[in-house]
């Protein structure tokens, strides 16, 4: 049976082929995931293991707890505790650490690294041995910062050269007075690295005397731990510091890595799931059809004394040798996917570490495991099927049609997870929030396994409805038709592939759709600003912004946005402090109950803290500021929440009065209302106002809708581009049931031939034959993708009050005509296979 299985398997080559090409895709999808991950994972690793060679114990500060009424701050680590950390037996040398962010323009006036990774630090002294230098010399004075090869390079910038760069808004033009070179992970992967003397950084960073960390190089024969049990001596024994080897800091690097890792892998192996799972309906397809051709050799071989357990075992060992063939290569084509998506990274300006290309022993297991087992599972079914054979199947080569039974059986189990999947989906969104989610997901998988079971009863009448149109093809297309309905499990099988991938796509469509106009409309809706100014990464301003752009011409109103911690009735609660005189007229906020006013003892909260707090309109509460003296408010109005604007929002002035430093940039964002409103011109004032800063965005409504825009075109083109594999694979399918249903009907096709049926004929026919199931797979997919796109905003909009459900009909309609476009090329082949048989040698053929 063994010789038997592999003589099948090199007899039926070709028509295997698209069977591994399926699972070998989805292999090499896998695969080539866990290597992209496990490179930039080691990569990554081992630059920011290389950041930490001159510490051997890093002092840092300690934590602590909010407690009653006061609002616990994180422990300064001043300038007497590096003296007093230089002075510990065992310490060679003691470096004082400060960064934060600082932005860099490059010579064309654009930021540089995006923002999200512009870091700014010190230069300990004249001689860091952190960042030796390659050209110049330290930084020395506020007009003088050095900057990382890597950057100086990218942008052009050379030592003596005048470089832009602003730390909190305010725009600074220091020299450069040297370049270096660094092992930090962040300039490796694309950011940028600007480095001031120790007391420029402290005074821009707002951290004057203070570090954020005390590194501690161990003299010779003082191992970690001894230097660090002889730090934990000396330093104060309270909460004010904590002490950590440089090897746990590595570890906890490595976790940190690891774990932001975790999530791209994970994200990226669900599609490669599903590309597989659309495999496995190729697989099953391919080898029930291999089955059915060979009813006469299997019946014969039970007759001859095969047990039905060794047919079973025969159909497995086929499965086998072409699950094993697929994962090899799969792995193969896998590990020149990571190698080529780490490329792809350097050319989306994402530079990645240098490192070798890892391909461990789970990857070479996990690729085999998957190719293997996924295609001896999908062919278990068909070779149970074939040990079922009774030998007096031999006198007929057709092969057994289903019972009326086991039609019964399948309807109604079909119906049944039909059902329960409708079911669970619809009672999951009336939960709302994240409850529904588990229970949406849950109905989702049923419905979509109930109607793959009812597939073969809804082909009937769906294909039937096209009857008219084909009727216009005449002969060809009342053959193709019935071509199409001729075996419902196989048109239903290679429909589902495709059916799964247009879902998917349907449904995050008019998700991100819907999302993306009620997250513009809450976006503009709630603002009558003409224009929200706030950093491009995010981080908060300097208050000299605000500053500048109420002296600015045009300018009426303007109001700072600020978030800062305060306690209420022993708990935590981050309120948002705003200009109360001008806050009301530079927002629209719908106002549930009392009124919007914001002054020295009246706030106004969102409906959700109201109820979270049993407050209502004239309630009064107790406030305990950062600086831990108190004061009574009175809540004048309750308003309606939105992402942009929620929580507590009280007077600039009360939070100015208590906050405990001073110099720290505190504004989230600045609302600005012009004479003009927004128009370029008033634009290009704000801008120059500023110092033509990059690393500030000034963004009117216009510009708000298109960020929100821009961010979901980009998640769906990526998604888009991650399940073409499922798509691609679906497209397999459709041309590998094609080209064995021609094998399989090659007598019929001689015998339409000799009546007179032309090859042109022969061609359409089996073209309108895969675009008919091709647009019944889009059909299906389509409006399962509607329906779960509605079910899912349903849940989001529990949450999101401006959320309406909006289908992207242009879209769909492109989507239908991508299924056409499938079923027309993955026809080609087939076509061309059949058009081109021989007429005499076709008739002979059984």
């Amino acid at each position: 049976m063994f010789r038997t299985a592999l003589r099948n398997v090199l007899a039926h080559k070709a028509r295997l082929l698209m069977t591994v090409l399926a699972v070998m895709l989805g292999v090499a999808f896998v695969s080539g995931t866990l290597v992209f991950t496990n490179t930039l994972a080691n990569a990554l690793q081992n630059s920011s293991a290389k950041g930490f060679d001159q510490v051997d114990v890093a002092v840092q500060p300690g934590y602590r707890e909010d407690v009653g009424d006061k609002i616990g701050k994180t422990p300064e680590l001043t300038q007497a505790l590096l003296d007093e950390s230089a002075k510990v037996p065992g310490a060679a040398s003691v470096i004082g650490v400060v960064n934060g962010f600082t932005a860099i323009a490059d010579k064309d006036g654009k930021l540089i690294g995006g923002g999200f990774q512009s870091q700014g630090g010190n230069y300990w002294g004249t001689k860091d041995a952190r960042y030796p230098l390659k050209d110049g010399v330290a930084p020395k004075g506020a007009g003088q910062v050095a900057l990382d090869a890597r950057t100086a390079e990218r942008a052009g910038y050379e030592v003596g050269d005048t470089v832009r760069l602003s730390v909190d808004g305010p725009v600074l033009s220091p020299t450069v007075s040297g370049i270096f070179t660094t092992d930090d992970g962040n300039v490796a992967a694309g950011g940028s690295l600007a480095l001031f003397d120790t007391a420029t950084a402290q005074k821009l960073f707002g951290k004057q005397g203070t570090y954020d960390e005390i590194d501690v190089k161990a003299a010779a024969g003082t191992s970690q731990s001894a230097l660090k049990a002889a730090l934990d001596k000396a330093l104060p024994q309270d909460d004010t510091v904590e002490t950590t080897t440089r090897a746990q800091l590595a570890h906890d690097q490595a976790e940190i890595i690891s774990a932001s890792m975790s999530g791209l892998k994970q994200g990226l192996l669900v599609f490669a799931g599903i590309a597989l799972f659309v495999g496995t309906f190729i697989i099953a397809n391919t080898f029930t059809m291999l089955v059915a051709q060979r009813t006469k050799e299997l019946a014969l071989m039970r007759a001859v004394g095969a047990s039905r357990r060794q047919v079973t075992r025969s159909v497995l060992i086929e499965a086998f040798v072409v699950g094993a063939v697929a994962a090899v290569t799969g792995l193969v084509a896998g590990i020149g996917i990571g190698a080529g998506l780490k490329a792809l990274l350097g050319t989306l300006g994402a530079t990645v570490p240098d490192g070798p290309l890892i391909v461990t022993p789970g990857t070479v297991g996990a690729a085999l495991a998957v190719g293997i087992l996924i295609t001896m599972l999908a062919a278990w079914l068909p070779g149970r099927r074939a040990a079922k054979i009774p030998p007096v199947a031999a006198m007929s080569s057709v092969h057994a049609t289903a019972t009326t039974r086991s039609l019964v059986l399948r309807n109604t189990l079909g119906a049944l997870f039909s059902g329960a999947g409708v079911a669970v989906v619809l009672a999951a969104t009336t939960m709302g929030g994240s409850d529904g989610q588990a229970p949406m997901g849950i109905g989702a998988c049923l419905l979509i396994i109930g109607v793959f079971i009812l597939t073969p009863l809804l082909s009937r009448p769906l294909i039937a409805a096209a009857a008219p149109l084909m009727r216009v093809f005449g002969v060809s297309g009342k053959l193709a038709r019935q071509n199409s309905v001729r075996n419902p499990r196989r048109t239903a099988a290679t429909a589902s592939a495709l059916m799964i991938g247009l879902t998917l796509i349907t449904g995050m469509t008019v998700m991100a759709g819907s999302l993306q106009k009620a997250i513009d409309k809450m976006a503009t809706a709630s603002i009558s600003a003409d224009y929200v100014v706030r950093m491009a990464n995010g981080n908060d301003l300097s208050p000299d912004v605000a500053a500048k752009l109420s002296k600015t011409s045009g300018v009426t109103a303007i109001s700072s946005m600020r978030q800062d911690p305060v306690r209420i009735d022993g708990t935590t609660e981050s309120v948002t402090g705003v200009d109360g005189s001008t806050i009301g007229g530079l927002t629209k906020l719908t106002v549930d109950e009392g009124t919007f006013k914001v002054d020295a003892s009246h706030v106004v909260v969102d409906d959700r803290t109201a109820k979270y707090r049993k407050w209502k309109a004239g309630s009064a509460f107790t406030v305990a500021y950062e600086d831990g003296r108190k004061q009574r408010l009175t809540v004048a109005g309750v308003y309606e929440s939105n992402e942009m604007f929620n929580g507590m929002m009280l007077d600039n002035s009360l939070l100015a009065a208590h906050g405990t430093d001073a110099n720290r940039a505190a504004d989230s964002q600045v609302l600005v209302k012009t004479s003009d409103g927004a128009t370029d011109a008033t634009k290009d004032r704000l801008e120059k106002a500023l110092g033509a800063n990059p690393a500030i965005k000034i963004q009117d409504k216009k510009d708000l809708s298109n960020e929100v825009a821009r961010m979901f075109t980009l998640m769906l083109n990526m998604l888009y581009g991650l399940l073409a594999m499922a798509v691609l694979v679906a497209v397999l399918g459709v041309i590998n049931t094609l080209a064995m249903s021609v094998f399989e009907r090659s007598q019929e096709i001689g015998m339409l031939r000799a009546i007179g049926l032309d090859r042109k004929g022969i061609k359409r026919m089996v073209r309108l034959e895969s675009l008919v199931i091709s647009l019944f797979g889009g059909v299906l997919g389509i409006g399962l993708g509607v329906f779960f796109g509605w079910a899912a905003g349903e849940l989001l909009g529990s949450t999101t009050p401006t959320y309406e459900l909006v289908l992207p009909w242009a879209r769909m309609a492109l989507f239908l005509l991508l299924a056409a476009t499938v079923g027309v090329l993955a026809a080609l082949w087939p076509a061309r296979r059949a058009a081109r048989l021989n007429m005499l040698t076709a008739i002979k053929a059984e």
